[in-house]
Order: C-alpha cells, then sequence, then structure tokens
C-alpha cells in the first residue's frame, strides 16, 4: 500500500505503547475500540484518582469544616483552576478564571443551561435570530430549537459547502442584525471536520450577539484557548477526554454567568432563603444546585494532567497521522464510501463511511465479532445526515492511544463484512 505519509511516520504510529496506561486496553489486547468519538477509555491515573477521592478524602464539598469535607471542597477547587488553565481560561494578570468554571453534568447539560438561561439575558423576541450549524450534535440543537419555539424566534442554520466548509460567505449571510445568540460546534461529531470559530465569533460580536461553543469533539483532541476563540461560552464533558462519565464543564464570561439567572435550583446554589424568596450564591456555586460530582471533579483534574504529560501537541500530531491512515486504508476499498473530506488530515478523529450495500447497524455488529468496535446510526445528528443525503452511517473514531494496527484491524473486518454479504471481495 502507497501512502502520503513518510516511513517515520508510519513508523510512529505502527503501534502505540500507551495502551498500558488504559487498563481496559491492556487486559483485552484482542480488542481494538474505534469509538472514543463517543466515550475515551480512561487512564489508571484517572481510575486511581477516582478511587483516591473516596478512599481519602470521601464527604460532602462545601458543606462541612471539618478536614474532609476542607479537602473535598478544596479538589473541586483546584480542578476548577486546572480546567481554565487547560482551556486558556486566564484573567489579564494571568491567573486562572476559576471561578467562570461550572460543573455540570455533561456537554448536553451545560448547553441546556445555556439555552434556557441566555434566552432570559438577551431578551430573546420574537423575529430574532439563534443562529446554529447544520452540523450539531442534538445536544446544541434540540434545546435552541425548544426556546424558540417558546419565544416565537427564528433557527438559523449555517450550511456547508460542497467541501463541507462553512465558508465567511455563508456566515456574513447568516449571521446578521437580527441575531442575539450563534451556537456552533467547534469539531462535527460525524464529519470531524473543525469549524472557523474564531471567524464565527467575531461575525457575531460584530452584529452583537454572543457565541457559545461546543467543544465536546475539540476539547480531548485538539489545543482549545477561549481567548483564541473569541467566544463568551465552552461547553465540553470530562467522559471524552479520559474523565469520568457524568461531569460536563461550563465555562463561560464571568460577567456573562454573572447576569445569568440560575438554572436548577436547591441546595448549595444560595446564600439566603426565607419562606417567600431566596438570594442566589455566586458564580459558579449559582448553577450547581446539589450535592456536586468532587469524585469526578478530581478524576478529570488527573485526565487534564494525564494529557499535559503527553502534550497536547503531540496527541493532535498523532491522531492527525491516524486519521491520513485510516482515510487512505479506507479508500483503498472501492465499496467503501467516506462520508465527509477524503483527506485524512482535514478530520479531527471522527471519520463516517458507508460500505455500499450493508446497513450500518450489519456492519457493526458483524464487526463487533470480530472484537472491533465502531458506532453505527445517525450519531445524534439526524439534521446533518439529512441535508447530506443519508440516514444511518457507520464512524471509526480514533484516539491517541490506538495505532495502526488497529485500522488494519478494522479494514480485515470490513473485508469480512463484504464476504458476508456479497460472498467475494
Amino acid at each position: 500500500m502507497s501512502s502520503t505519509l513518510t516511513q517515520a511516520q508510519l513508523a510512529s504510529i505502527r503501534a502505540s505503547a500507551l495502551k498500558a496506561d488504559f487498563p481496559l486496553l491492556h487486559n483485552h489486547p484482542e480488542l481494538t475500540f474505534l469509538d472514543s468519538a463517543a466515550t475515551a477509555q480512561r487512564p489508571e491515573a484517572v481510575l486511581d484518582a477516582q478511587r483516591r477521592f473516596y478512599e481519602t478524602m470521601n464527604a460532602n464539598p462545601l458543606r462541612g469544616l471539618y478536614k474532609l469535607s476542607v479537602e473535598a471542597t478544596q479538589a473541586i477547587e483546584h480542578a476548577r483552576a486546572h480546567i481554565a488553565r487547560f482551556i486558556g481560561a486566564l484573567d489579564d494578570e494571568g491567573n486562572p478564571q476559576q471561578n467562570a468554571i461550572v460543573f455540570t453534568r455533561n456537554a448536553s447539560e451545560a448547553l441546556n443551561l445555556l439555552a434556557f438561561t441566555l434566552s432570559q439575558v438577551v431578551k430573546l423576541q420574537p423575529g430574532d435570530d439563534v443562529v446554529i450549524s447544520i452540523m450539531e450534535h442534538h445536544s446544541n440543537l434540540i434545546p435552541w430549537q425548544q426556546v424558540c419555539a417558546q419565544m416565537g424566534a427564528n433557527l438559523v442554520y449555517l450550511r456547508t459547502n460542497n467541501d463541507y466548509r462553512i465558508t465567511q460567505e455563508e456566515i456574513e449571510r447568516k449571521i446578521g442584525p437580527k441575531a442575539k445568540i450563534v451556537s456552533v460546534t467547534h469539531v462535527s461529531n460525524v464529519l470531524g471536520v473543525k469549524n472557523d470559530i474564531a471567524a464565527i465569533a467575531a461575525r457575531a460580536h460584530e452584529m452583537g450577539a454572543l457565541c457559545i461553543v461546543d467543544g465536546a469533539q475539540s476539547v480531548p483532541h485538539i489545543h482549545v484557548d477561549v481567548r483564541e476563540l473569541g467566544c463568551d461560552f465552552l461547553a465540553f464533558s470530562g467522559h471524552k477526554l479520559g474523565g469520568p462519565l457524568g461531569i460536563g464543564v461550563l465555562w463561560g464570561k464571568p460577567e456573562l454567568l454573572e447576569a445569568m439567572p440560575p438554572f436548577l435550583t436547591g441546595g448549595e446554589m444560595i446564600d439566603l432563603v426565607t419562606e417567600t424568596g431566596a438570594v442566589w450564591s455566586s458564580v459558579p456555586q449559582k448553577f450547581e444546585a446539589g450535592t456536586q460530582d468532587a469524585a469526578g471533579a478530581y478524576a478529570t483534574d488527573a485526565a487534564l494532567t494525564y494529557l499535559e504529560q503527553l502534550g497536547m501537541h503531540a496527541v493532535e500530531e498523532r491522531e492527525r497521522l491516524l486519521s491520513i491512515y485510516l482515510c487512505e486504508r479506507l479508500r483503498e476499498q472501492p465499496q467503501i464510501a467516506i462520508i465527509g473530506p477524503k483527506e485524512g488530515e482535514r478530520h479531527i478523529g471522527a471519520i463516517s463511511f458507508d460500505v455500499e450495500g450493508v446497513h450500518p447497524h450489519d456492519v457493526a455488529s458483524i464487526l463487533d465479532m470480530e472484537n472491533v468496535c465502531i458506532r453505527a446510526g445517525h450519531h445524534c445528528a439526524q439534521p446533518l445526515l439529512t441535508y447530506l443525503g443519508w440516514h444511518s452511517t457507520c464512524r471509526a473514531s480514533v484516539a491517541f492511544y490506538n495505532d495502526a494496527g488497529d485500522i488494519d484491524r478494522l479494514i480485515d473486518g470490513l473485508n469480512k463484512v463484504w464476504r458476508i454479504f456479497h460472498g467475494r471481495r
């Protein structure tokens, strides 16, 4: 097989010593995991951190004055500061904006929080525009559908051209004077393409709108700096970057978070409650009703440390090479159509494809019998697939712990799929 990769590049991805850091992969060498866009595997350092929290500092954070509770609270606050540094959320003096980091259950909750609170802050009215892209995950689409339906606002879609890009012309045409909120994905979970957030945010601000970024598919894979993006809010999930399930992050500009009403109410998000009213706590506690997942925050802190030890630029480069190799191997198969750019370097992790004449669910089921894990379905992005003319696709997504051998086993499995349905290669 000829390749655009050099021999040195191919050698660098031929095997992965990093699999030894991930107990599930290390203990099951027969497994080929190519579904990291859905959730990443957890390194041992993260599993150890979560267990260490429960073994050494298990207490309800924020509520107790005794040592264990104080340590649990400190674990959360340390995680906030670390996350802020990781995404470049720094104040003018270079200090992390830890009070601008809100913990949620996942990116979906963070985006719902924004939809139902920002619509009040900007006083969304009939005739106003909320702008999203056609490639949004349902988590960044349905909340805006609901809000627009309630407020009588227009939901406007940025659409891709034939090269799967949102052009500057499209940005300027769709984000106009009526726009109040612009909420877009940084990286598509179906196509793997990266949007020009800086250009979108600049246009949004020019028109007086706020800009939200769904970073669920970008923060785990590429260097992300909110100052460089120029956005007002960023949402992402812990589990996609190697942290535990059930914890998400919302970063917002502090002055905007202060202006927003709470999304959930209850314990810990109040300063004072009377029989007739309540006074909210300051940000971020205002948005964190009830007991927080302190162990999850502590383990997410460990996940960021693990990624930083690897180096995000090194992570990005390895995944770039893996994506190129995956696209090249898929293009060798005449029965396979890549859905999205054919160039591997344009994919951030995720590559969707179709096997001619075989339903994606059948493809995934047969691959599972070969211990190859991929995704099949609409990937929670049905409007995008409809726009592209597909009902369902297969999706393979790589992470830095994958290697070329994983991709080769995928191709072998796809050839078996073809033989089962067609009896020939």
